[in-house]
């Protein structure tokens, strides 16, 4: 099980701010996970998650889409920084 924690306007459009999810068998890194929650879950997760600036965490590291996910950890996912 991994938890989840969506930020900021992301967890204002998916009306969520964390959640506990059994890993899929077929989830290894961020890439597939968010590929997963999109798929199972539609349009509004695909387009709060599907930003290309999209910024991610696993147990608290800043880290890509290519990092490696499994049963424990935490995952978290921000919109991205603007601001001036």
């Amino acid at each position: 099980m991994i938890a989840i924690h969506y930020f900021a306007s992301i967890r204002e459009s998916l009306d969520c701010d964390v959640e506990k999810l059994d890993l899929p068998d077929d989830v290894y890194n961020v890439d597939e996970l968010l590929r997963h929650l999109i798929s199972e879950r539609g349009e509004v997760w695909g387009q709060a998650l599907g930003q290309d600036s999209l910024m991610i965490a696993v147990n608290q590291e800043m880290t890509d889409r290519h990092a490696t996910v499994k049963d424990g950890d935490e995952v978290a996912f921000f919109p991205p920084v603007t601001g001036g």
